[in-house]
């Protein structure tokens, strides 16, 4: 299986799994969605994800691993997931 998403650095097999069952099968479909709101919806959908995957996604969608995001950057993803609401249409 060619998995568009498990090619991007930090996504993995599971966290491939959870973004197809939200509904984002690709980069762009990631990207437009962004990283706060594909958490989220992975969260909403029942899946039991730590705040890793959200690192992970921002890391995938930059081009880095989870850790080297920088801690500022890591808490206003942490502010924006505090305060955003889920966007639903992917």
């Amino acid at each position: 299986m060619n998995d568009e998403l498990q090619h991007l650095k930090n996504l993995g097999k599971t966290s491939a799994q959870w973004l197809h069952a939200v509904g984002i099968h690709s980069a762009s479909d990631l990207r437009r969605l962004g990283a706060v709101n594909a958490y989220k919806a992975v969260r909403t959908r029942g899946f039991r994800a730590s705040k890793v995957l959200l690192y992970a996604i921002e890391g995938a969608l930059l081009g880095v691993h989870w850790n080297e995001i920088p801690a500022d950057r890591k808490e206003a993803l942490n502010q924006q997931l505090d305060a955003k609401p889920v966007q639903k249409n992917i």
